[in-house]
């Protein structure tokens, strides 16, 4: 209920008819006064001058100083101070300092002057009224100009308000900017690593079937015996062909392909486990010439994420072997180890690093970095102790 009443307050005093409506009622109500208090011309005249001002207070702020100006004059021209001009005048340097027509020091050192102007004419008012007015020479002087103190401290405070408000105000809409920037950042990292994802998942899925599509069809004219001319050029058309989609897959991947940071997990979607592994190898060794699987220690049931990223390394591991070492013999070791340690080692007695073209380059071997790095652990590549090429993978796990 209190929060319903504050946002329609707010939402009255926002409306445009807000300060014509109070400045008309503040100018009918200085009218009012002046028919019950009649004063000097002077200030009938700066009551309604500053009464009437405060309508334009919002669509021209500066018109404020005429309404303190305005207010100070008519209190000069009597010794009465009336409630119009009192609230004429808190309104007006209210105004001042919540658009910051002037700095608020500026604004605050004019407003004294023009208090001590307007008890200078009120003690020369009160000397030709016979009233016991000492010299301002004089000891007991000082307490002669205790009104423009007062005025002075009066307009510091409504000043001061008004400036707290404007910067209360900043404030807040910097913060509503930072926190939608913040909101638009965080959508443009969550594309662009579901990008990289999508990237990733590109190239182990199809890299991997049609590299086996490429190495079937080339091996296919010099295993299968008694081709005529055009069937052995049809396989190698369609090793071509294979080739040709894996150079257009790389350059797709480099448009997707966006930097990934460590604990983005949750974009990883769990599809095959270590128990495919076999699987796995049974085709590299279907394409590609003798391959062994070792598994070491008892098989555990880890996170979908572990599970994935291992299957992942090995699946990349095993068609780097046949694309820079065909024919190759590869070991693919898993150790379940007992201090929660997976380790993957996939070994070729190939030819080694840079034996290849292309070798080195692409996403194979980064993306393999990453998603060990995704799981807190760690993947080197390089030349085998025997020779070859090796890559060993060492991932933390905990049970689920």
């Amino acid at each position: 209920m209190r929060t319903s009443l504050q946002q329609r307050l707010r939402a009255w005093i926002a409306a445009p008819a807000y300060p014509w409506a109070t400045g008309g009622a503040l100018t009918a109500g200085s009218v009012a006064e002046l028919l019950a208090f009649p004063g000097s011309s002077t200030t009938t005249v700066g009551v309604l001058v500053s009464s009437a001002s405060l309508m334009w207070r919002r669509s021209f702020p500066p018109v404020a100083m005429l309404t303190l100006a305005a207010g100070l004059i008519g209190f000069a021209g009597d010794v009465s101070l009336y409630v119009s001009i009192m609230t004429s005048g808190l309104i007006g340097c209210y105004t001042l300092g919540r658009n910051r027509v002037l700095h608020p020091a500026i604004t605050v050192a004019g407003g004294a002057l023009g208090a001590l102007c307007v008890n200078l004419v009120h003690i020369n008012t009160w000397a030709g009224m016979n009233l016991p007015v000492p010299a301002l020479w004089e000891h007991d002087s000082l307490s002669l100009f205790a009104e423009s103190f007062l005025l002075t401290v009066v307009i510091f405070g409504a000043v001061m308000m008004g400036d707290a408000v404007r910067s209360r105000e900043e404030t807040r809409n910097e913060r509503n900017l930072a926190q939608v920037q913040l909101i638009a950042m965080e959508r443009h990292q969550a594309a662009e690593a579901e990008r990289a994802a999508i990237a990733r998942e590109l190239h182990d899925i199809v890299s991997h079937s049609v590299s086996m599509i490429a190495v079937q069809a080339e091996s296919a004219t010099y295993t299968t015996p008694g081709l005529t001319p055009e069937t052995r050029d049809g396989f190698q058309q369609i090793a071509g062909t294979a080739r040709s989609s894996m150079a257009e897959l790389r350059r797709l991947l480099g448009v997707l392909r966006t930097p990934q940071h460590p604990g983005d997990a949750a974009l990883t979607a769990p599809q095959p486990t270590l128990d495919h592994l076999a699987d796995l190898v049974e085709q590299h060794r279907a394409v590609s010439g003798e391959a062994e699987l070792r598994v070491t220690g008892a098989r555990v049931s880890l996170p979908a994420v572990w599970e994935l990223s291992a299957y992942r390394i090995t699946q990349e591991a095993l068609t780097n072997a046949r694309k820079h070492a065909p024919g190759a013999r590869t070991v693919v070791e898993i150790d379940y180890g007992a201090n929660r340690l997976l380790t993957l080692r996939i070994h070729d007695d190939g030819p080694g690093p840079g034996s290849g073209p292309g070798s080195g380059a692409g996403h194979g071997l980064t993306g393999m970095r990453e998603r060990a790095a995704l799981v807190g652990g760690r993947l080197t590549a390089g030349a085998g102790p025997d020779g070859g090429f090796l890559v060993e993978a060492e991932l933390p796990w905990e049970s689920k």
